[in-house]
């Protein structure tokens, strides 16, 4: 005999469906569902009292690279879903993932399209490759490294990524300057073209990796759909800003990754005791380093591009583009520094409102996940229950009182 669990009603809260406050309402959790909004809990539910809380979906991270362990990390801040924009877990690779509730949910881009030597190659140090931690067991295929020099080569390994799962594609449109390898290779003009038209014939989400205005420029040229990044080189025009929005480009800031590189580490989010608590001291240390290969980079140059672009009805994602806890790399931290991405995106002018849409709603509509992002009858229950109201104080995000995955409440 099946034994259902009793569903959930969490009562009490504030929700936030992803779009708009609805005030106190009570929400129904069933077999990982919501399947109510309003109305009394029925008869046996477990009862959650959300009493000065506020209920959002479950957040979602439009920009990582990420791992098991970094994924039970960012579940642990109340990001239930991550979006991979270089790494190893596309459809094949994540079965056990896609059925885990103690860790966020996953979609990947498997490998960005790039030329041999190409970004991202120079951000490690020599001999370092990619590939599960030490001791690891590799599960699939080895990952497909889409090493393009020509339009015919692009062309040619869409079907290819498309066949080992994945979600969406990838391509680096970075000439090293602003890494301090100015002159690495990059895609030119015609292979960036060529390779996006295929993935678009074939029904797939386009995403460019662009960290100047000029790279900017390329890809949305090329018809990209998203760009994975902000340009920090340089201060924005309002003719850039008309290109983006022209287009129906969405763009995945990551202020915290451009902070990073302009040298700005993460010391004082690591300082906050409600990120401190759940770090351990290899991302204490990470999040308190920093890329710092930009120094140059003006961080209230980036804010005003982001304002600029949310006042023009450009969609923004929130994003981080955390990866792995070491000091290279840092300035982030799963789960954490999609709060501090929020607490920017205020900064720079979002209401808190506009914020958490970034990281909700907007997201799961832009890579057509249209089973979460939003509180709404039908829709997995991901889930965050924070003290405070972060419609109102955006840093209220982090006062965690609980997070569900697919209905499972997390442990504490």
């Amino acid at each position: 005999m099946t034994v259902t669990a009793a569903p959930t009603a969490i009562t009490g809260a504030q929700v936030f469906d992803g779009e708009k406050a609805l005030g106190v309402t009570t929400v129904l959790v069933e077999d990982g569902r919501i399947t109510r909004l309003g109305g009394d809990p029925p008869e046996g539910a477990e009862i959650v009292d959300g009493g000065g809380a506020t209920l959002l979906p479950g957040l979602i991270d439009a920009h990582v690279h990420t791992n098991r362990e970094a994924l039970a990390l960012a579940l642990r801040f109340g990001v239930t879903t991550e979006l991979e924009m270089q790494g190893l877990h596309t459809r094949d690779n994540r079965a056990q993932i896609r059925e885990d509730d103690t860790v966020a949910d996953v979609r990947s881009s498997g490998f960005g399209i790039t030329p041999p030597g190409g970004h991202p190659s120079e951000l490690f140090p020599e001999g370092f490759r990619p590939g599960p931690p030490p001791g690891a067991k590799p599960t699939g295929r080895p990952p497909l490294m889409p090493f393009s020099t020509t339009p015919e080569e692009a062309v040619a390994f869409i079907p290819q990524l498309i066949e080992r799962g994945s979600d969406y594609i990838k391509f680096m449109v970075d000439d090293g300057s602003v890494e301090g390898h100015p002159g690495l290779p990059m895609l030119d003009q015609a292979t960036l073209d060529a390779g996006v038209a295929e993935a678009k014939r074939r029904g797939m989400l386009t995403i460019a990796h662009t960290l100047t205005v000029d790279a900017t420029r390329v890809a949305v040229e090329a018809g990209i759909d998203g760009l994975a990044h902000l340009f920090m080189d340089q201060p924005h025009t309002e003719e850039v800003i008309d290109l983006v929005k022209d287009a129906g480009v969405f763009v995945i800031p990551c202020v915290v990754l451009n902070a990073s590189m302009m040298g700005i580490t993460g010391g004082d989010l690591a300082d906050d005791p409600r990120v401190a608590s759940r770090l351990d001291a290899d991302w204490d240390k990470t999040l308190r380093s920093s890329y710092g290969h930009y120094p140059q980079g003006k961080i209230e140059d980036v804010l005003a591009a982001v304002r600029a672009l949310s006042d023009a009805g450009v969609d923004l994602l929130a994003g981080t583009d955390a990866a792995v806890p070491l000091p290279f790399l840092g300035g982030l931290a799963h789960g954490a520094s999609l709060h501090h991405e929020l607490q920017h995106l205020v900064r720079a002018g979002l209401s808190p409102v506009q914020a958490l849409r970034a990281a909700t709603s907007v997201p799961a509509r832009r890579f057509g996940l249209d089973d979460r992002g939003r509180i709404a009858e039908g829709l997995r229950a991901d889930l965050l229950l924070v003290d405070g109201d972060p419609t109102t104080t955006i840093s209220d995000t982090l006062n965690t009182r609980a997070v569900w995955r697919r209905g499972t409440r997390l442990a504490a």
